[in-house]
């Protein structure tokens, strides 16, 4: 593994660096926006093309697709630099736009938004990397922090703009306004962010590429097996499992032998990338997995409109605020991450745990003291697995790692979002037609719910709240496992600005 003995900046300039870290910024809050903006505007959608059965396709294909592609992206980025890699994935990202708001029916607008993750995930991944070239470890923690909460402000204002958006201008605005933006991004990459030619010759381990792209498409379409099969045991589904499992141990076969390995084997010599990737896995789980069905939680259960309900994800993102922002500061301060992804786990757990009890006719109060805590929890930690990645690997493979850090919260998000479905419609199909005027409980909308009779509604509301209560359980057990990970990582010394860059093992063995 390659040590470097001083960090120089890509770009000396400070205000240079800021500018380009605002470009970043923009592009990172463009693909992060499509994987939540879309949600308010499916209705209209279905309205115009039709095939309800597939709406849920038009957000699955774009997060596939953009999992896919995120360590490929990390190690393209190691070998021909960040600048033409970012800027492609830049391009690939506006294009798929562009066909996104001018489909003509359900499957291209399906297949526009899998092109569209195929730059998303570039852009993703591009970032973290070319903000570990721009700033220093311990500066980066407090970049890092904002660049976490572009990503947490985008999913949770994301279904409010889209609805906006949808009624204002029509669904295709959603997906046209990235095309002006990507353009003036791109613009000023070009002239504005420096190339580093990497110093060794290009060798691309095209089958790891493939494999590890066949095991995380057949993890996410394994995970959906309820919605598209009817059952995880169905044997279509048992085959996509097998055959994931086929991919993943060819996959660490090739990449053990590969010259240039998508995500190189030698990092998970070091224990502390396996534990980050799990604590990884577990953030994603709570916090992207999660925003959709607070939303429907808010909605059902208290009553609340869908706009009121918006209003109340101002108490989620003003913990994530407070939590990002002051741990970013405090590990550019002090140099340790540990303690932070401790307490974020911690306020979660409680969090989560409180909220399985709650009931129908729960005080707002109460209901957006949890959402408040559970904001912070998701702040502290936000940025604490890429920084640990990206300190405890060489710094020629920082970019295959971060790639894999961010595949595993996306993969995590994904898995999970399908583990609480499949939660919710168990429960719901348990209570049938039980319900006095009430046909089918999961086609109710918000509005349909404020017209029925008091008692009826009340009964609906404790049909949901009885629903979510193990929903919030199994969130709570996934924290808790993200807890007990926390726990078990060495305390690590971030190397300053003021000191030598110190080796991997070195930064690990500080205490």
């Amino acid at each position: 593994m390659d040590m470097q003995t001083t960090f120089t900046p890509l770009v000396a300039d400070h205000k240079r660096r800021l500018i380009l870290f605002l470009f970043l910024m923009t592009a990172m809050f463009m693909a992060t926006l499509d994987n939540q903006i879309v949600s308010t505007a499916l209705p209209t959608i279905v309205g115009e093309f039709g095939h309800l059965e597939r709406f849920g396709w038009i957000g699955s294909a774009y997060l596939l697709s953009l999992s896919a592609v995120m360590p490929v992206y990390g190690k393209l980025g190691d070998l021909f630099g960040r600048k033409y890699v970012m800027m492609t994935a830049i391009a690939i990202f506006t294009i798929g736009s562009a066909v996104c708001g001018l489909a003509i029916s359900m499957n291209t607008l399906i297949a526009a938004r899998v092109l569209q993750g195929f730059g998303g995930g570039g852009i993703m991944v591009s970032i973290f990397a070319v903000n570990a070239d721009l700033f220093e470890p311990r500066e980066r923690a407090r970049y890092q922090s904002y660049s976490s909460l572009v990503l947490m402000a985008s999913g949770a204002i994301g279904p409010v703009l889209g609805g906006t958006m949808s009624d204002l201008f029509g669904w295709r605005s959603i997906f046209l306004v990235n095309v002006p933006i990507g353009f003036v991004v791109l613009t000023g990459l070009a002239f504005m962010l420096p190339y580093r030619k990497p110093a060794r010759r290009p060798k691309i381990d095209y089958a790891g590429a493939l494999l590890l792209a066949l095991t995380t498409t057949s993890i996410v379409v394994a995970a959906d097996g309820t919605e598209l099969f009817g059952s995880l045991l169905s044997p279509q589904c048992l085959g996509i499992i097998a055959f994931g499992v086929i991919c993943a141990i060819a996959w660490v076969f090739i990449e053990r032998r590969a010259p240039e390995p998508i995500v190189p084997m030698t990092l998970f010599r070091n224990p502390t990338f396996g534990l980050l990737l799990i604590i990884s896995i577990t953030s994603g789980a709570v916090a992207i997995g999660m925003v959709n069905y607070f939303a429907l939680f808010l909605q059902t259960t208290t009553g609340l409109s869908p706009s009121m309900a918006g209003l109340l994800f101002i108490l989620l993102t003003g913990g994530i605020v407070c939590g990002s922002l002051s741990a970013g500061r405090l590990i550019a301060a002090r140099g340790r991450y540990k303690p932070f992804a401790v307490a974020s786990a911690a306020c979660s757990t409680i969090a989560f745990t409180s909220l399985a009890f709650v009931h129908a006719g729960t005080p707002i109060v109460l209901i957006g003291g949890l959402m408040l805590l559970h904001g912070i929890g998701i702040g502290l930690a936000q940025q604490v697995p890429v920084i640990g990645v990206q300190n405890a690997a060489g710094s020629r493979d920082v970019g295959a790692a971060t790639g894999a850090v961010t595949l595993s919260r996306m993969g995590g998000a994904s898995i999970a979002i399908s583990i609480y479905g499949a939660i919710i419609a168990a429960k719901l199909g348990n209570v049938g037609a039980s319900i006095a005027g009430v046909s089918d409980i999961e086609q109710l909308t918000p509005k349909m719910m404020a017209a029925l009779p008091a008692a009826t509604r009340e009964a609906v509301a404790n049909a949901y709240a009885g629903a979510f209560g193990p929903l919030f359980m199994t969130a709570a057990g996934i924290c808790l496992f993200g807890l007990l990970t926390s726990l078990t990582l060495k305390n690590a010394q971030l190397p300053g600005a003021t000191k030598k860059f110190e080796s991997p093992a070195v930064a690990e063995a500080a205490e």
